[in-house]
């Protein structure tokens, strides 16, 4: 849908268009009740179809948090507010810089509660048992 959007006249607006409401429909699924999603997973998909080079860049800073710190929403809050500095940076045009700056404002907006437990020391991180399996 985003590369079919990102064609023709008034191809951004289209693009940023679909793309915000991709991002909003992951986030508050109607399946899960309008809670829960994969808002940043979505957005990952969402920049790829933008601008690769941005995408694979965030994805870099997200692999770099997770490294670091093995918790998956700080990971998620540094890759949001690295995309518009990405986009910025590779110079990509307006819409796509007001759409990271809006969804990145969004993700961490929804990660409020992850927020608060990250500064009570008590947000779970992510361990790999010897095995390969995942254990929070």
């Amino acid at each position: 849908m985003m590369v079919l959007a990102n064609n023709g006249d008034y191809g951004e607006i289209w693009a940023i268009g679909a793309g915000a409401l991709a991002v909003l429909g992951h986030s508050r699924s109607v399946w899960l009740k309008f809670g829960g999603g994969k808002s940043v997973a979505t957005g990952l998909g969402v920049l790829l179809a933008l601008s690769w080079p941005v995408a694979l860049s965030a994805f870099g800073v997200w692999l770099a948090a997770m490294a670091v710190w093995r918790t998956v929403s700080i990971a998620s809050i540094l890759a949001a507010i690295a995309a518009p500095l990405l986009m910025w940076g590779f110079a990509q045009p307006w819409p796509y810089l007001g759409l990271a700056i809006v969804a990145a404002g969004f993700v961490i907006g929804r990660h409020r509660s992850n927020i608060d437990r990250i500064l009570a020391g008590t947000e779970p991180k992510m361990v790999w048992g010897t095995d390969g399996s995942q254990q929070t």
